[in-house]
């Protein structure tokens, strides 16, 4: 039987259904060290308590009717707080759309620009860039990430095929390598953005720069994560951030996200998603509003859990490193290869 044209050519995630098939490994016994899907063992990541009980209080408080299509006024002001203080980025209630964490809100990004055969520029590898590409009859323009790049999209790549493109996606730090734009760099891909509406006439669609940045919190040593719109203000016409409390707060059942750019975007994106229905839910939405100002409890939690993850990341390192070092002692045969403990 022949159903529709996208049903019977998009392919599920592939990272989803990888990281599936491992916790059905593990649920069956197996030892596996799960670093398909970006997810935190709740036994060993737990959220905040605080997050915890304000999500308790909001379902003892009856908070479980529909939220608002947008967000909750309440969430999106807190939010409006949150981001100025945290980020120096300058947003009001009616710039932000809150939804049940980033994907509505990247899909709901790409609905809302991008139109068949529209150009999509994105870099490999990357998150689901292409999947949602697809989702829109949109002409794919992959950029490869490379190693002299730091594993980043870099602007030389990018100006070729500006001209006519209606959508950059951009993430960092990045999705999977981990890597993060340096300030030149994002800056330079900025001014491509700017040369290139400038360029376009009044009555031409603008070329937008998505810029998903979920695990910004997480930058470790002398890293420093850095945005379009801080970095040249005129960007703040053509940029939608995506962002959530899914990696920050190891909070990725959750389900809080949110998106900030123009407003004209913002209210596109929420119509679309008023028909998807992908709302925060109600108690959650409720219990981040109150939990984004209590700066000390996110400081003190972000303080434990990043020293933990990069204690993690550390120790992978030196395993690979232990491993590349007995490889280049001693090549090993394939069947050898399962015998070595990197941790």
């Amino acid at each position: 039987m022949k159903l529709s044209h996208l049903s019977e050519t998009l392919i599920g995630s592939e990272i989803v259904k990888l990281g599936g098939e491992i916790r059905e490994k593990i649920r069956e016994g197996q030892r596996i060290y799960n670093f398909t899907v970006g997810d935190f063992d709740p036994a060993i990541f737990p959220i905040p308590k605080e997050l915890e009980n304000e999500i308790i209080e909001a379902y003892k408080d009856h908070f479980t009717n529909y939220p608002a299509a947008e967000g909750n006024l309440d969430l999106r002001e807190a939010i409006t707080v949150f981001l100025k203080e945290m980020e120096g980025l300058d947003y009001g209630p009616n710039e932000i759309l809150v939804a049940s964490g980033g994907r509505p809100l990247i899909y709901a990004v790409f609905r809302a620009i991008c139109d068949k055969r529209d150009k999509v520029i994105y870099a490999v590898p990357s998150w689901n860039n292409n999947h949602y590409t697809h989702f829109v009859g949109g002409q794919h323009v992959e950029v490869e990430a490379k190693l002299e790049n730091n594993f980043m999209p870099a602007a030389a790549d990018i100006r070729p095929h500006v001209k006519d493109a209606t959508l950059i996606a951009l993430c960092s730090p990045q999705n999977p390598t981990g890597t993060t734009f340096r300030k030149a760099e994002l800056e330079a891909i900025c001014d491509l953005v700017l040369e290139e509406n400038k360029r376009r006439g009044e009555s031409e669609k603008k070329l937008y720069l998505m810029y998903d940045q979920m695990y910004w919190h997480l930058t470790y040593g002398d890293i420093k994560h850095y945005d379009p719109v801080n970095l040249r203000p005129a960007m703040r016409e053509y940029t939608i951030y995506i962002d959530a409390i899914s990696k920050v707060f190891a909070s990725t059942g959750v389900r809080v996200g949110w998106s900030m750019g123009p407003s004209t975007v913002m209210s596109k994106m929420k119509a679309i998603l008023t028909h998807v229905g992908a709302w925060a839910p109600m108690a959650e939405q409720k219990a981040v509003a109150k939990f984004l100002f209590q700066r000390e409890a996110i400081k003190k939690f972000l303080a434990h859990f990043k020293s933990e993850i990069e204690q993690r990341l550390r120790e992978i390192y030196n395993g690979f490193m232990k491993l590349r070092s007995i490889w280049l002692e001693k090549p090993l045969k394939m069947e050898n290869c399962s015998s070595i403990k990197v941790m």
